[in-house]
């Protein structure tokens, strides 16, 4: 039996392999050898393996590199090359990435990372071996709590603004540990279902930067417990590499009679060609499968290999295990439910079909990435199943390199389904769960901190409760039909090539026939990061007019550096009445309302936009004679509730 090395993997020779486009030749092995696994027959025909670990540099005492060349390095293209043995939970790469200095000042050495897992074998640079030490970097980007890292000493400076393409093979094991979690206190078990990333025969699931680091990254090191910092630093990697062209071939060694079904690159599903081993099973079976070039977009690259059972549903395809089967009828009911919602708001069809993975365990905790759910596929009530799907399929239709939106619009459609089915008082208290959370991270002025604009933002915070405020607010100020429009005529290709200027979506809501300026609320909402309004009701002053009517003056002021448009509700014992009123930043507004009969209070917000404090204000009104001033009561800061119609 023969077999040949390639990549530093023993493949056998007489398996079919799928023709794929390879890589340039890999370096040649020098005398300490990369072969991981070897595989020989002797003469009576028995079949030996033998797994060695790969050459590993000594790692230096302290990291070597700092954090402004970390930061300074952005990864614009990985072509890579990936062999999983999942018997052994190994994998071995070759891969070809470009990288861009972003920094200010010349790099004379970069720093690449991985998993401390993970060994680094030869890095070339121009067809050539280039020198480097290892070390290894407590970081907790990775599920191990620490990182292993290349400081590459380049043969000649790498400018500000120049790329430079890099020819990496690294290999290891990737097992499931909790390393990063128990360190904190967490308990195991909540630990594991945490931190479930592996390689094994039956479930390979490799989650990308902030899970496992599977793949080349530069990143400043972070651990759990410094505040939110590591959730921004897995958040600036997307934004980083967000639009960075990606491209992968994989080859999967398993056991005779345990091939896989299933892979998944990036959350996208792609053909998996397999070659299962003859008669024997001490011999293993192969599949491939590769993907086409494509932009990365707001996400981490992901790997997941699986053996599943398809069931098909409304838009979305559900790869089960066995045990869970009983489960898909619910599921394929509400995406049933679901989906007609959404083709309401977004068109009748998503870009990509929704990806519903079942997880090992059902405590295994949720992952989504894109157009994929992760997550346990059980019995579950149908509205809790209605509020994860609703979400999650909105991805299926909105894929953009920008957070805001891929994240936004998903929060935003599962807040509106949520007010569709249980009432928009629920709904309002979803929002104004989130937001003190909101307003204890923003600003107070633009001279304090610059904070996050929304269109670069790298915090969930931001990108996830922020924007789905703004988008409550752009349906009240520009209606449920122009905003519809723009989100059904939403290009991601067409946002990805724009860069910087006017954003495009502001652009879409204009050409949707809104017949006003918006951009107040682009730059104060979406372009920068100005904080959060801090409303004032300065005074409520009423007077008879005549045949029992009422003007109301409402005035209001602003302390905050966000411009803001909120209604305005003045209530009679008769009736009640709504106006929308533009109060500028640090500035006064005054609103006058007429009503049928006595005004007995007025109610400024409706919790859709959020403040520094309370998004609803209450004035009551006491009686008083007609035709004298009204006695009104301090505005007292209440929890949204409906408007009373």
């Amino acid at each position: 039996m023969k077999f040949f090395t390639l990549f530093g993997v023993a493949v056998l020779g007489a398996l079919p392999v799928c023709a794929q486009k390879a890589l340039p030749p890999p370096p040649a092995q020098n005398g300490s050898g990369a072969v991981i696994f070897s595989r020989s027959t002797d003469a009576e025909g028995r079949t030996s393996t033998e797994a060695a670990a790969p050459p590993v540099a000594k790692p230096a005492a302290a990291p070597l590199a700092t954090d402004a060349e970390r930061a300074a390095l952005s990864f614009t293209d990985y072509d890579m090359d990936v062999r999983l043995r999942t018997a052994e939970q190994k994998l071995a790469v070759r891969a070809l990435i470009v990288v861009r200095n972003d920094g200010k000042t010349p790099l004379t050495r970069l720093p690449l990372q991985l998993s401390s897992s993970l060994n680094w074998e030869s890095i070339r640079v121009q067809g050539r071996e280039v020198s480097f030490q290892s070390a290894i970097v407590n970081s907790d980007a990775d599920h191990t709590g620490q990182l292993h890292e290349a400081a590459v000493a380049l043969p000649a400076p790498l400018a500000a603004g120049a790329s430079l393409q890099l020819d990496v093979t690294y290999s290891g094991a990737i097992v499931q540990t909790a390393q990063r979690l128990l360190a904190v206190g967490t308990p195991e078990a909540v630990a594991l279902h945490s931190d479930w990333d592996r390689i094994s025969t039956d479930f390979t699931g490799l989650r990308g930067f902030g899970n496992v680091v599977w793949y080349p990254v530069a990143s400043v090191p972070v651990i759990l417990g410094d505040g939110a910092r590591l959730f921004d630093e897995m958040g600036e990697h997307k934004r980083r590499i967000a639009g960075a062209q990606f491209r992968l071939r994989l080859t999967v060694e398993f056991p005779h009679g345990q091939a896989p079904n299933l892979a998944l690159v990036n959350g996208h599903p792609v053909e998996l060609a397999v070659h299962d081993s003859p008669v024997t099973s001490e011999y293993d079976g192969v599949a491939t499968a590769a993907t086409e070039r494509a932009p990365l977009g707001f996400e981490a690259p992901s790997l997941f290999v699986a053996y599943r059972t398809a069931q098909a549903a409304t838009d979305a395809t559900l790869w089960t295990q066995p045990v869970d089967v009983p489960a898909v009828p619910s599921w394929t009911a509400s995406t049933a439910r679901v989906v007609p919602f959404l083709q309401g708001w977004l068109g009748q069809k998503p870009r990509a079909q929704l990806t519903v993975l079942d997880l090992p365990d059902a405590e295994d905790a949720p992952f989504e990435t894109g157009a994929l759910l992760a997550t346990s596929i059980r019995i579950a009530p149908n509205d809790q199943l209605d509020g994860i799907l609703s979400h999650a399929l909105t991805h299926a239709w909105m894929q953009s390199p920008r957070a805001w939106l891929s994240e936004g619009v998903a929060h935003f459609m599962g807040t509106l389904w949520l007010e569709r089915t249980r009432g928009r008082k629920l709904a309002l208290e979803s929002l104004e769960n989130t937001r003190p959370a909101l307003a204890m991270v923003e600003p107070s002025s633009p001279g304090v901190s610059v904070g996050q604009p929304l269109a670069e933002a790298v915090s969930p915070i931001y990108y996830r409760t922020k924007a789905t405020y703004v988008f409550w607010m752009l349906r009240d100020v520009v209606g449920d039909e122009a905003l519809s429009a723009a989100l059904r005529a939403y290009n991601p290709a067409e946002d990805a090539r724009a860069g910087s200027g006017p954003s495009v979506f502001q652009k879409l809501l204009e050409q949707a026939g809104v017949r006003r300026d918006l951009s107040w609320f682009f730059s104060d909402w979406v372009n920068a990061d100005k904080g959060l309004p801090d409303l004032a009701v300065d005074g409520v002053f009423p007077s008879s007019t005549n045949a029992g009517n009422w003007l109301v003056a409402v005035n209001l002021s602003n302390n905050g550096y966000a411009a803001c448009e909120v209604p305005v509700t003045v209530r009679s014992d008769k009736t009640s009445v709504t106006q929308r009123m533009l109060v500028p930043a640090h500035g006064k507004a005054v609103q006058r309302i007429l009503i049928q009969g006595r005004p007995i209070e007025v109610q400024t917000g409706d919790g859709t936009v959020p403040e520094t404090g309370a998004s609803v204000h209450l004035s009551k009104m006491s009686d008083t004679l007609v035709g004298t001033p009204v006695q009104v009561s301090p505005p007292v800061d209440v929890p949204p509730t409906p408007q009373q119609q």
